[in-house]
């Protein structure tokens, strides 16, 4: 690749998100001015201090007038982005390459969506049905991440029990960190047994194997890194941004297993090379990944490098990626209790940083690698499926790191 990234060159300086979750009562205008509303009061700003917007949603709005009429913004350039799952993420991505261009002083990534009225059972559809000639068929989302799991219990030796109580562990772990999020969707602890016998959804998915139908909506403002000290005391620096779409070839490739995305590992390299990150284990404090199903996650934890190939399971089951362990993955209660709301889900995975890494997170799920030290966390997005995906990956740190390398409050690189 040849990006040259922006490491320490542009700073998050508030955040807002509101609960994700069936909001029956509420429009996506209501969300995103609430969204919006927490993100300006953390930063000390007002609407007019922000130069352009960056609006993400998939099915929730057509152009930038979804953002400008809710926020009633006078002449404001606000530009509508999708990239499927991802779509939050973008939106960050393109207001902090407008801030480190120079173009804009401030700028705004804002996401949102409207789920659960939108008189669909699952996500919301963007293509025309064909007539199932091609390489993607009529497949639901729940069916294809199925094939993760018998893929890679059968690559690695694992028995269909022992899979199952694998991605159960995984379920088990993000529903704990739910219970203590009061801006999840599910927020209750759910017991092994009950998550490992639930109706099936596909293959060896349960209901508790898939992420939740919610409405939602988050929102970040960036300015550049010598500025940030003017919005906060406790900004976080944008380390890396990485984002790749692959060939879409995964389907057609016999090669192809069903044990990896390609463009995870791609996207997850390119960040660790931007950020300067050699060892993602021991370097993070935290990493919220794109857990639409369980299996996913459990792959994510290799491709991301957090895991050896074939070893994630173990250390699944060993408890290392739990709130308590060396590498606590989502925090927060990802995709699986969080909810997800597609245009918002990547900010609401910064969210989850901004508050862990500024000591804001509640005790009962502030992760302890924060107070040891470690001062970066990882988001992750996909969209798409095994095989024809989109992937993002970003690293941000509290710290700002000086031309020798060391970290502090110095010149940046």
């Amino acid at each position: 690749m040849s990006s040259h990234g922006i490491r320490d060159r542009v700073a998050i300086v508030g955040m807002g998100c509101t609960p994700f979750g069936e909001h029956w009562t509420r429009s996506a205008d209501d969300l995103l001015v609430d969204a919006v509303g927490e993100a300006v009061a953390s930063a000390g700003v007002t609407l007019d201090d922000i130069d352009a917007f960056w609006f993400g949603t998939q099915a929730s709005g057509v152009s930038g007038l979804t953002l400008s009429r809710a926020l009633r913004l006078p002449h404001k350039p606000v530009t509508r982005v999708e990239n499927m799952c991802a779509t939050g993420s973008e939106a960050l991505r393109n207001a902090c390459y407008a801030v480190a261009s120079g173009a804009y002083d401030v700028a705004m990534a804002v996401g949102v969506e409207k789920l659960k009225d939108s008189g669909m059972s699952g996500l919301s559809g963007t293509a025309i049905p064909g007539a199932g000639d091609d390489s993607r068929g009529e497949i639901t989302a729940p069916a294809n991440f199925s094939l993760l799991a018998p893929a890679y219990a059968a690559k690695y030796g694992l028995a269909d029990e022992e899979m199952k109580d694998v991605i159960t562990r995984i379920a088990w772990k993000n529903h704990v960190n739910g219970a203590r999020n009061p801006r999840a969707q599910f927020r209750k602890e759910v017991p092994l047994e009950r998550i490992r016998s639930a109706p099936t959804v596909a293959g060896m998915l349960g209901v508790f194997d898939c992420s939740g139908v919610s409405d939602g909506s988050a929102a970040a403002i960036v300015v550049r890194a010598e500025d940030a000290y003017r919005y906060t005391d406790r900004p976080i620096f944008v380390k890396a941004l990485s984002f790749v779409a692959g060939p879409a070839d995964g389907l057609l490739d016999p090669e192809y297993d069903f044990t990896t995305f390609p463009e995870v590992v791609a996207s997850a390299q390119e960040a660790y090379r931007q950020a300067g990150v050699t060892d993602p284990r021991a370097e993070l404090a935290l990493a919220e990944v794109h857990d639409c199903f369980t299996p996913t996650e459990l792959v994510l934890m290799e491709d991301l490098g957090f895991a050896e190939r074939g070893q994630a399971w173990k250390d699944v089951t060993s408890g290392a990626f739990d709130l308590d362990g060396s590498l606590p993955v989502n925090p927060d209660g990802g995709l699986k209790a969080f909810g997800h709301p597609i245009g918002a889900s990547g900010l609401r995975m910064m969210f989850e940083a901004w508050l862990q890494l500024r000591g804001e997170a509640p005790p009962e799920r502030t992760v302890r690698s924060v107070a040891e030290g470690r001062s970066l966390a990882l988001t992750h997005n996909l969209g798409g499926g095994p095989g024809e995906c989109v992937s993002f990956v970003s690293i941000v740190g509290s710290e700002l790191t000086d031309r020798e390398g060391e970290s502090g409050h110095g010149t940046t690189r």
